[in-house]
């Protein structure tokens, strides 16, 4: 048995309020003016969110698991950098000014 899926028509409106939110919150991330980025960013995404209402409630009730393997991955990614930052202070900087030709 295939298994479609209704396709919901967004009307035009919905579709404007969601473009254009969405490039003035990247015009105003890009130009440095973090307020107005989010203000925007949450006008498209709570315009997504009320056509969408039944996926915004997944990824709400997955938000944890994101969050903890986000930060699983900063630690990671933490802990790399201290391995090079000692390997770093540990070399002996003649022998690699001598491989690099200085």
């Amino acid at each position: 048995m295939v298994r479609r899926y209704e396709r919901q028509e967004m009307e035009n409106w919905k579709r404007a309020l969601i473009a254009g939110s969405a490039a003035l919150s990247a015009i105003c991330f890009v130009k440095g003016k973090r307020g107005g980025g989010l203000i925007f960013a949450g006008v498209s995404l709570a315009a997504l969110a009320s056509h969408y209402p039944e996926n915004f409630r997944a990824i709400r009730a997955e938000l944890p698991y994101y969050v903890d393997r986000g930060v699983t991955v900063l630690e990671i990614a933490s802990r790399v950098g201290e391995h090079l930052a000692q390997a770093n202070a540990r070399r002996q900087p003649d022998l690699f000014d001598a491989l690099l030709g200085s």
